[in-house]
């Protein structure tokens, strides 16, 4: 290996060197720390006459890009620990209240070195490692992983924990292999095999804190044979155990690691168990059950409605991370709360002015996506970019477009404003917009009837436009933006040059599936106006279905039997359009339309027609008179004005 014994001298002396220089260093601030790096890394790691040595790798888990952080680790002599009797009177403190003076895991591999091996020790000093590392920020945690892995104690550790497996209480094992899992130690390493093999025998001998800690390891752990063993074992055990967990942590940690795919009877099991302990629930509990339960991928709505409740009354608790983790875990189980929902946005809302864009935008694209409109923290958003809207990003542009225009939000007197704002800084990144977020953008923009020049003459450059009739061949999402597009061009009649107002060569989508009339409806509109006023089925422009259409007359009659006193239909006034819309059509908890029923309602307008939205869902409890009622107040809101309250359409 050496090609002179003064090679292998320097060899040995340089690993000395910086053995010692490495123990100083670590004692500096991290900055120092993080420059160690690049002369950590030109170690001579060559053998050594008369010592043998070992190759072997650790690798990490992703941290960035999905690439693996991977260092060469050489297994040299043991370090040999310091004799008690030979350490000062403050080192004869106990071993873990030395770690808590440890503030990175080199530290903590450094204090280690100090003091005897024992079981104890090893899952106490990988348990503080741990802790230590997820202090630190996503740059100085690169660093310290690759020193860490470089450091002579880590695989001394690693060994040690190995080694001692079989000997370890059930805690120190748990807690040993959680470290592991949590500091990025490879599940095909010897040691990670060694802890899942011991704790698989053991599992039957677990109490409840241990099951927990075994929990969150899993939930961490890639898919493999041994993980997805443990994982089928914790659920038979489970069957038997769980009328005796009385934590409620423990109860979470256990509904997060059985998963998706176990048994639906064990996923309601857990539930029932859950709800009978929500007397025990703190605020941070209940939070975290909606996580629990996103875990699982069940809605059990009468635990969600409890959990719900507590998160109302107490939102001025709940910091903005885990506030948005409830309303996205919402999303996931498709559960819908009203009372949940208004809480959250009227707290925000109060407290306006604590919240960055970044988080309100995130607020507002969650909430997008529950289908909930919390009207009025969208008008003092709205506000905020009147007074600034430099400082909002194109991710945030894009977001803001989204959201206004899919709610179909009309903000009144500050509409125009608002728009000319946001456009403008739109324009600001046209320079280097892509192809997809010019057409979302002006996509969002047309559902507002807002048709900015710069940017469409952007989108209709010849080479832009001919990118995305290509790539709308192939993908449906970008087709239909580009006829929704092409529709409110042509038929909102905008003040734009006629090179402008249409999409040239766009390929009109077909319809996939027959759309058939909702015949409720239709009888009953029969009944109010007569059969030879009422149209079925028309599709207008080819485009918009409207489940039937009411023409006006001198003296509408029909041969059916009259349901009012004086034996005549009601006459319509001008030629009005019944839309049949189903409930995902709708904000949630109103009947204030979303885009593209919006757009569909004012587009109608254009040909002529009075559109009368008719919510489905409303109908289906209803009786025939009561739905013969109902519709009628619909069509004829001037007659009935004083029997109730008319259903609101907006669009803008």
């Amino acid at each position: 290996m050496y090609k002179s014994g003064v090679d292998m001298l320097k060899s040995v002396l340089r690993f000395t060197s910086l053995w010692k220089s490495d123990s100083l260093l670590r004692k500096n601030t991290l900055h120092c720390r993080i420059r160690s790096v690049a002369s950590s890394s030109h170690w001579d790691r060559q053998t050594t006459q008369g010592r043998s040595f070992e190759s072997v790798r650790y690798y990490s888990q992703p941290i960035e890009h999905g690439d693996f952080l991977n260092v060469q680790v050489k297994q040299t002599t043991k370090l040999q620990p310091t004799d008690p009797a030979d350490l000062p009177p403050e080192k004869t403190a106990p071993f873990y209240t030395h770690l808590l003076d440890c503030f990175s895991p080199t530290d903590v591999l450094d204090t280690a070195h100090q003091f005897p091996e024992s079981q104890r020790h090893v899952s106490s000093t990988l348990t503080r490692m741990w802790d230590t590392m997820k202090r630190l920020s996503d740059e100085q945690r690169r660093c310290e992983l690759r020193l860490m892995f470089d450091h002579p104690g880590f695989e001394e550790l690693c060994d040690r924990a190995a080694t001692d497996a079989w000997r370890m209480k059930n805690d120190d094992l748990v807690y040993s292999l959680l470290a592991m899992v949590k500091l990025g130690l490879s599940q095909n390493t010897r040691v990670v095999q060694t802890l899942l093999r011991v704790i698989q025998e053991r599992l039957n001998q677990f109490d409840e804190r241990s099951l927990s800690v075994l929990a969150g390891s899993l939930r961490d752990m890639e898919d493999s044979k041994n993980v997805q063993g443990l994982i089928d074992a914790l659920r038979l055990l489970l069957k038997d155990r769980i009328s005796d967990i009385q934590s409620v942590v423990v109860l979470q940690s256990m509904m997060r690691a059985v998963g998706r795919d176990s048994p639906i009877q064990l996923k309601k099991q857990l539930a029932m168990k859950a709800l009978s302990m929500t007397d025990k629930f703190s605020p941070p509990n209940n939070q975290y059950m909606f996580c629990s339960l996103a875990a699982m991928g069940l809605n059990f709505k009468p635990l969600l409605d409890v959990c719900s409740l507590k998160i109302a009354e107490n939102v001025h608790e709940f910091p903005f991370n885990r506030l948005l983790v409830v309303l996205k875990s919402c999303h996931e189980l498709r559960y819908r709360n009203y009372s949940l929902f208004s809480a959250v946005s009227e707290y925000v809302v109060s407290t306006f002015d604590m919240w960055s864009n970044k988080q309100v935008i995130l607020f507002l694209v969650t909430f997008e996506d529950l289908a909930f409109r919390p009207a009025a923290l969208l008008d003092a958003f709205a506000k905020r970019i009147l007074q600034n809207s430099d400082s909002l990003t194109l991710r945030d542009l894009l977001s803001i477009l989204k959201v206004f225009s899919l709610f179909n939000h009309d903000l009144k007197d500050n509409r125009q404003e608002f728009l000319i704002s946001v456009t403008r800084g739109l324009e600001t990144y046209l320079s280097k917009i892509s192809n997809i977020d010019l057409l979302k953008a002006v996509h969002y923009l047309a559902f507002l009837k807002h048709f900015p020049q710069a940017p469409l003459e952007k989108l209709f450059e010849q080479d832009t436009l001919d990118l995305l009739l290509e790539k709308g061949r192939k993908a449906g999402k970008v087709q239909n933006w580009l006829h929704a597009l092409d529709l409110c061009l042509r038929l909102d009649k905008s003040h734009l040059p006629s090179s402008l107002t249409s999409i040239p060569n766009l390929q009109v989508p077909a319809q996939t599936q027959e759309i058939s009339v909702n015949q409720e409806v239709l009888s009953a509109v029969r009944s109010i106006v007569g059969n030879d006023a009422v149209q079925e089925g028309v599709l207008e422009q080819g485009v918009y279905f409207i489940d039937c259409v009411i023409t006006p007359s001198d003296q509408t009659q029909g041969n059916c039997e009259p349901h009012n006193d004086d034996s005549k239909y009601l006459e319509v006034a001008e030629r009005t359009a019944v839309v049949c819309a189903p409930l995902h059509s709708f904000c949630f908890g109103s009947t204030h339309p979303r885009g593209h029923l919006a757009v569909k309602l004012r587009h109608l307008k254009t040909f002529g027609y009075k559109p009368v939205l008719v919510p489905v869902h409303e109908l289906r409890s209803q009786t025939e008179e009561e739905r013969i009622k109902m519709l009628q107040k619909l069509i004829f809101p001037a007659q009935e004005s004083t029997e109730g309250q008319t259903v609101h359409q907006d669009s803008p």
